[in-house]
């Protein structure tokens, strides 16, 4: 094969590696895509199931407070689920209220037995029943929490903190879990921290009794919300007036919905910034002087309520021109539509057949009282001589829009040269304003209680706790709803199934699962098993590209017979050999005899290169036979 054909060669081979490089990297790129779309559907499943990444051995280790090198020097195989053993948690470090309900009493709590004024006295009453039990289904033996038990009931119960929570400059904590077992219609799971004041008395706690925060989840309708409340105090009038912290942006919807127990945590801090977490993950923040509804400091200035605007104030931007006369050519009663003058009426028009005739099939009812229900007359229906027909009835031309029509004369609107804007009121200093730039200041708390109303019942709250000290309410959290979570977990489906139950949901995700599943195996089909397969006579197709003489390409037929020529071959070149050997002793007279048979054995071998040529081509072995 000449120079250019191996250039050929090399340039195909090249062009067939990168072709297969591209390929390579179209796949892994179209699997990378169809990983993304799996991990999404996974993390929505994961949404879905809330969480399931949590390692119950460790909340076990946790709590039976084993060794943890020990554990580390264990085999990675990982064991049967093991079954979640509850412990009651106990407070590690300073706080004010610690509630965990596992002595399975109200000890501590008060009943309310107040009414709610300005109702009906039937249901004033806050009668409502509460129960300290275990959760249903419970995952943790042993772990009892405070239930609601009646519907469309008033509750209140409260108890008091170990010492009064003074706001000065350490933060504040509240936590505690909620559990909509049965779900949640429309009611509040809330809690209320009752201000320190002379005249607290739990047994009247009441929807009016003064509070200084209100914190947690509350549902009605499509309604979720997930209050906190503060009370502010006005430093002027010494009034009291309620603070809402904006929305969340989160989606709330899961947790009234899941039956699963969730952990609420608000923090307050001294400089002014709140969070609000569920299940310790952040779901709002900010600060008390920014995001707060109404604003905790008023405006500087107000409008003026003794201001009016003046009767010749022109608020008009645009006038018609007072200048602008009607053109004289203007026709105000040219009607908008007319009737076409070209229009012809079809070929076969039938003038004189109605659109619609009476049913001739059809019977005048039995019951039919002509003196109530007057003359009967037979249903319309269309003519179905008129099915055929272009048209029947009076033939009139269709109307079209007037070229000539201009409508009623306006003038046209020019800028108001006495514009002189939008009036508003002057302003004026607010004579209530003041400027509290430490809202965290807020009134002193002794209690804690729930004041409640709720079409839903079966409502659980556990582990309650008031702290100032963020640790130790984070190791409150780990020793309570960290081990329920565990527990939870461990007895959560799998993958495949919160995947499913994900899917029921949000419909669309199948589409996600669909594609993820399918998706890599067409286009690893496509892009990997359907390329142009590499032939055996790749080189011998390439030969042809180039001008030098090329042997003709062997076929299995052709190659065996080469094979068997080239045994004749050796079997010649051995007698050769023997021929030669023998001369070799019959002097120099027969040197020139040599010469000469050499010089024949040449011409013999040339004449077989030749015949092997033309052997080795069709064409040529074609033309030795003509």
């Amino acid at each position: 094969m000449g120079t250019l054909g191996w250039q050929h060669v090399h340039t195909h081979l090249s062009l067939q590696l990168q072709t297969m490089e591209l390929k390579m990297r179209l796949c892994v790129a179209l699997l990378s895509l169809s990983l993304c779309l799996l991990l999404m559907g996974h993390v929505t499943a994961q949404e879905e199931a809330d969480d399931m990444e949590m390692d119950v051995e460790d909340a076990i280790d946790d709590m039976q407070e084993e060794d943890v090198e020990e554990e580390e020097q264990k085999a990675p195989t990982p064991p049967p689920v093991p079954t979640v053993t509850y412990k009651a948690p106990e407070p590690m470090g300073e706080h004010y209220f610690a509630e965990s309900f596992d002595k399975g009493t109200l000890q501590g709590w008060v009943l309310s037995q107040a009414k709610k004024e300005d109702i009906d006295e039937e249901i004033a009453k806050y009668d409502g029943k509460w129960e300290v039990e275990e959760m249903q289904n419970t995952k943790l033996p042993g772990d009892k929490g405070l239930v609601l038990k009646s519907k469309a009931k008033h509750h209140a119960i409260s108890g008091l903190l170990l010492r009064p929570f003074t706001f000065d400059t350490k933060p504040l904590i509240v936590q505690y879990e909620v559990n909509f077992q049965t779900g949640i219609d429309c009611g509040g799971a809330y809690v209320k921290l009752l201000s320190q004041t002379p005249d607290l008395d739990l047994a009247e706690f009441v929807d009016k009794t003064p509070y200084t925060i209100m914190f947690g989840p509350d549902k009605c309708g499509e309604d979720y919300k997930l209050h906190f409340i503060f009370r502010h105090k006005n430093p002027k009038t010494g009034e009291f007036e309620e603070k809402h912290a904006k929305k969340p942006d989160a989606d709330l919807r899961t947790y009234y919905t899941d039956k699963k127990t969730h952990l609420y945590t608000l923090v307050l801090n001294p400089d002014n910034s709140f969070e609000i977490l569920i299940d310790q993950t952040v779901v709002n923040s900010g600060s008390l002087l920014n995001d707060m509804t109404p604003p905790v400091n008023p405006p500087a200035e107000i409008e003026d309520p003794d201001d009016h605007k003046p009767e010749d104030w022109d608020e008009r931007p645009k006038i018609q021109d007072p200048d602008a006369v009607k053109p004289e050519d203007w026709d105000e009663d040219a009607p908008a539509k007319i009737a076409d003058e070209d229009a012809v009426k079809p070929d076969g028009w039938l003038d004189d057949e109605p659109e619609y005739i009476s049913d001739p099939d059809a019977l005048k009812p039995e019951d039919w009282d002509e003196d109530m229900d007057g003359e009967w007359e037979a249903p319309q229906i269309p003519n179905p001589v008129c099915e055929t027909a272009p048209g029947c009835g009076p033939w009139e031309r269709p109307m079209i829009d007037n070229p000539n029509y201009k409508g009623k004369w306006k003038p046209p609107m020019i800028d108001n040269p006495n514009y002189q804007g939008v009036w508003k009121p002057r302003k004026i200093p607010n004579p209530d304003f003041f400027e509290d730039l430490h809202p965290f200041r807020m009134t002193p708390f002794s209690a804690v209680g729930l004041e409640l109303w709720s079409m839903s019942s079966d409502i659980f709250f556990d582990n309650f706790f008031i702290t100032s000290d963020r640790s130790v309410a984070e190791r409150w959290a780990a020793d309570s709803w960290g081990l329920k979570k565990a527990a939870e977990g461990a007895a959560e489906p799998g993958l495949m199934n919160q995947m499913i139950t994900a899917a029921e949901e949000r419909p669309w995700l199948w589409i996600v699962y669909v594609l993820t599943v399918a998706l890599p195996v067409v286009l690893i089909i496509v892009f990997c098993c359907t390329g142009k397969k590499s032939s055996a006579p790749t080189a011998a197709a390439e030969y042809k590209k180039t001008d030098e003489p090329q042997p003709d390409v062997k076929d299995e037929a052709e190659a065996e017979a080469e094979e068997e020529e080239a045994k004749e071959d050796e079997q010649d070149a051995k007698k050769s050999e023997d021929e030669d050997s023998t001369g070799d002793g019959d002097g120099d007279g027969e040197g020139e005899e040599a010469a000469e048979s050499d010089h024949k054995d040449d011409s013999t071998s040339n004449e077989k290169s030749e015949d092997d040529i033309l052997r080795r081509s069709p064409r040529n072995r074609k033309a030795r036979k003509d």
